[in-house]
């Protein structure tokens, strides 16, 4: 719910998602090449289960950016009224009118 009160200068964190899911899939592939070569298949399929997380995260942040950013009301937009909880608001009658 938009109240009004959205700093006028936020920026989406996806950047930053972006590298921060290079450097993982980075150390869990090195990881996963470091285990296998010395036989721990216990901590080799940790590290792939952390690669497999990393890039579905390194793949969705890539949609998002792709996607472009999204429409985001401005200043001449009024903020919402907050939600009362069925309580009827000032001017407004209990069916919501």
């Amino acid at each position: 719910m938009r109240t009004g009160s959205e700093p006028s200068t936020a920026r989406s964190p996806l950047r930053m998602r972006l590298w921060l899911s290079l450097w993982g899939t980075l150390w869990a592939t090195l990881g996963l090449v470091a285990f296998v070569a010395v036989g721990r298949t216990g901590w080799a399929v940790a590290c792939g289960v952390l690669l497999l997380i990393a890039v579905t995260d390194l793949c969705v942040v890539v949609r998002h950016l792709r996607q472009g950013p999204h429409y985001q009301p401005g200043r001449d937009v009024p903020p919402y009224e907050p939600d009362r909880r069925g309580r009827p608001g000032p001017g407004r009658t209990p069916d919501g009118r």
